[in-house]
């Protein structure tokens, strides 16, 4: 069965590892993922990724997770916004604030994956991929 969506898959594999408290996931590999790995890496979401050999016939990623001194998750939601059914866009004006601010958009632009504010502070639209709180 071949995947629609490995954007989704691989934030939903993120999302049940930081319920289930776990050190680290396994996620597949693409160019997409690992740009969203960057940003939730560079944003101080989770730890560290690093791409391994492949498995069968596909490359996978370790997703190292991040947990404060008391034990909580640094993830607290993420959410899949744009998909290949409905994709979503925003102008630079109209990019969403998420949880006012506190929270952060994953923006496809022209000049690559970046945060809403980056985006904005540049003047790009472009497509929303996804939520992270």
């Amino acid at each position: 069965m071949a995947r629609t969506d490995p954007i989704a898959d691989m934030l939903t594999v993120i999302r049940n590892a930081v319920m289930a408290r776990k050190d680290s996931t396994i996620a597949a590999a693409s160019r997409i993922n690992k740009a969203v790995l960057e940003i939730l890496k560079a944003e101080g979401y989770i730890e560290n990724f690093k791409e391994q050999a492949a498995i069968g016939a596909a490359k996978t990623i370790k997703v190292y997770l991040k947990y404060d001194p008391d034990k909580k998750p640094l993830i607290r939601g993420l959410k899949r916004v744009s998909r290949p059914g409905l994709r979503i866009y925003a102008n630079a004006v109209k990019i969403p604030f998420v949880l006012r601010g506190f929270g952060r958009a994953i923006i496809s632009t022209s000049r690559g994956l970046m945060i809403d504010k980056e985006a904005r502070k540049q003047k790009l639209g472009g497509e929303v991929i996804c939520y992270v709180w």
